[in-house]
């Protein structure tokens, strides 16, 4: 008597821990509002962490859920409506503990120097700043960090895992066979150094993406790339060093920053808009849509085959099965005029991404096609 009692009240708890999940879940979807935009407002655009390509497939669970992050395009829609949005005076970039490649952080650089274009002020606010956040930040106008701050900033660095000792000391020996001497996938098991080849490829990577790094601060901060190459060669750097070396504006707290933005801009208290309240806004609202509609699919993570089931919305990675059903929608469907798919994958197996490839070419025969290339894309090159 005494379990099925105790049975009967968990099932009871459990029912209406339930009930409550679906009810604020349905609430929440029901009531969200479109971001108010005050006359004059200011976008605050903080980044950190990853940046994806697409936002996760998840159920939010109230209380529970994480708030998810935006991905490359979402940062690109918002920094393009702003720039042409008479409501949005400035913009404040702050980011923070980037984890992103370089290839997407490039492209949002980019995207930043396009609304810098528009004329309104572009600042960034700099915490705890590594290269990633610092290479953004030379997109601003003005690039401020707090007084006691640190900019660590020192140049790039590359690094390889090997496992051949520990392997060695439990006795186990992995055989690895090699097509071409700069296959060395299978050297983290088999060796415990580099090879010449592999240490040759980083090397050739790290110089082309530091010497891109390098021309682009020097551009920001009008020295030479001489000059700057030796200014990194000193870092990283506390705060008063930083400005010495002309790499940050001015020394002052945010709250500083953003009073001088007040005087700058001419205009009473700063209305701060987060950019994320502000994705909500229509691109229609800013006469921003064009007329062709182009289909934007992303492919991300590792390619597989899947399963006949698969819709081509996994998580998990590209399926052949799913990726394909997309693509024959797309091709399928007289109102898109254009396609551009978004690639950020380290490959995978070779007869699905053979599929893929087959599927794409019969969809550029149809409509014209782009393939953009994240931090990621060795099998669609």
């Amino acid at each position: 008597m005494a379990k099925f009692l105790i049975g009967l009240i968990t099932g009871i708890i459990l029912t209406v821990l339930l009930a409550v999940v679906i009810v604020f879940s349905l609430a929440r979807f029901g009531t969200d509002k479109r971001a108010v935009i005050p006359a004059e407002a200011t976008l605050i655009l903080r980044i950190n962490g990853e940046i994806p390509e697409r936002h996760p497939l998840e159920f939010p669970i109230p209380f529970f859920e994480q708030q998810t992050a935006s991905t490359v395009k979402d940062i690109w829609e918002v920094l393009r409506k702003a720039a042409v949005d008479t409501r949005i005076k400035a913009v404040v970039l702050e980011p923070r503990d980037l984890s992103a490649g370089w290839a997407k952080l490039e492209e949002l650089r980019a995207d930043l120097e396009g609304f810098r274009k528009s004329g309104k002020p572009l600042i960034a606010f700099l915490q705890g700043a590594t290269t990633r956040e610092y290479y953004l930040a030379t997109a601003a106008d003005r690039s401020y960090m707090g007084p006691e701050e640190f900019l660590d900033v020192k140049g790039l660095r590359a690094e390889m895992m090997f496992f051949r000792g520990t392997l060695d000391k439990l006795g186990v020996q992995v055989d690895v066979e090699h097509a071409g001497k700069y296959k060395d996938y299978g050297d983290m098991f088999t060796r415990t150094n580099m090879s010449a080849e592999t240490r040759e490829v980083l090397d050739s990577v790290l110089d082309d993406a530091y010497g891109r790094l390098i021309s682009t601060i020097a551009t920001a901060r009008k020295k030479s790339p001489a000059e700057i190459r030796a200014t990194i060669d000193e870092g990283p750097f506390p705060a008063k060093q930083a400005l010495s070396k002309c790499l940050v504006y001015s020394l002052i707290y945010e709250d500083q920053m953003f009073g001088e933005l007040q005087a700058r801009l001419k205009s009473g208290d700063i209305h701060k808009v987060s950019h994320r309240d502000y994705a909500k806004i229509s691109p229609a609202s800013l006469n921003l849509e064009g007329k062709p509609r182009l289909a934007y699919i992303v492919g991300q993570g590792g390619i597989t085959r899947g399963d006949p089931d698969d819709d081509g919305m996994n998580e998990d990675g590209i399926t052949s099965e799913g990726f394909n059903k997309m693509l024959r929608r797309v091709g399928n469907d007289s109102a898109i005029r254009g396609v551009i798919v978004r690639i950020d994958s380290p490959g995978g197996d070779a007869m699905a991404s053979d599929e893929i490839w087959r599927e794409m070419n019969a969809l550029s025969r149809k409509k014209p096609l782009v393939v953009s290339m994240s931090d990621a894309a060795v099998i669609f090159a």
